[in-house]
């Protein structure tokens, strides 16, 4: 029972990370998602992110207690340490580790200021990648049609999103090309 419940929670917690990443690359553009009021989008956000750490945990400590699993309490936080298949459980620790930074400066991000917590927060866009190419490693269902959907799926939403921010124009008004303003003059 232990070994579905981590292998379960696994997928949830990839599920619930990839809508964090994309609601995380919509908050940052133009704050908001173009159908839903900014403070819905930010509540989503949190929200899901505390779900998804709620699942993280328990993936994590059935980790811990499956038998099978051989993976000890360094093996979560120092990566490519486990006795067992130490290249895809060490990038699970990275994406863990990144996630507890993620966590840790969520908390404390009116005392280490804005410009630290972006900063930080940079990491969830190498989080994302760890923990999916982690599950698409480890886990002894990928092979199976139904999680390679899921698998996929979360790919392409988070493909989408990131070209969705990619088009928009730069947040930084320094950045920003004034409306009817030209590249250059070779482009007539």
């Amino acid at each position: 029972a232990v070994r579905y419940l981590m292998r379960g929670t696994g997928v949830v917690s990839l599920v619930l990370l990839t809508g964090v990443f994309v609601l995380g690359v919509a908050t940052r553009r133009r704050g908001r998602v173009p159908t839903l009021p900014r403070f819905a989008t930010q509540a989503l956000h949190r929200s899901l992110s505390l779900l998804a750490v709620s699942f993280i945990a328990i993936h994590v400590v059935t980790a811990l207690v499956d038998p099978y699993a051989a993976v000890a309490v360094a093996d979560l936080f120092v990566p490519f340490t486990a006795s067992s298949q130490p290249f895809w459980v060490g990038l699970g620790a990275l994406a863990l580790d990144l996630v507890l930074a993620l966590i840790v400066t969520g908390l404390l991000r009116r005392r280490i200021g804005r410009r630290t917590f972006r900063a930080v927060h940079w990491g969830a866009y190498a989080a994302w990648p760890l923990a999916f190419v982690h599950a698409v490693g480890i886990g002894s269902d990928t092979a199976t049609p139904w999680l390679r959907a899921v698998g996929v799926a979360c790919a392409l939403a988070v493909a989408a999103s990131v070209a969705w921010r990619a088009s928009a124009p730069p947040t930084d008004p320094r950045l920003r090309v004034p409306r009817g303003a030209r590249l250059s003059s070779s482009h007539r």
